[in-house]
């Protein structure tokens, strides 16, 4: 009995919210929706840089806006792997933009 109920919630609050496209092109950066492509995008980048194991993209940071365009900034130990950061954010699905503003630096 409290499992239907709980399904009735669910499906009554599912069509309280609109659909929205996680990869619309022209939607408010406000959106939900917006966020969640966003999201996925910069996660599929900082993905991409641990699976790297280079220490110095850890110091990497990863910004997305609602256009698909990418800020990297933060260090990197070498020109190599600031590069390297770069070529794999380019690389992402649903990245139009990469602009790099990662500073070399050795620690």
């Amino acid at each position: 009995m409290k499992r239907n109920a709980l399904y009735s919630l669910i499906f009554v609050a599912s069509t309280l919210v609109p659909a929205v496209p996680a990869f619309a092109d022209d939607v408010d950066a406000q959106h939900p929706g917006t966020f969640i492509k966003d999201s996925a995008i910069t996660a599929a980048i900082k993905t991409k840089l641990a699976a790297e194991h280079l220490k110095s993209l850890k110091d990497i940071r990863v910004d997305t806006d609602d256009k698909g365009i990418v800020w990297l900034s933060g260090h990197a130990a070498t020109d190599y792997d600031a590069r390297k950061a770069e070529d794999l954010a380019r690389q992402t699905d649903g990245v139009r933009a990469v602009k790099n503003d990662i500073v070399v630096r050795a620690d």
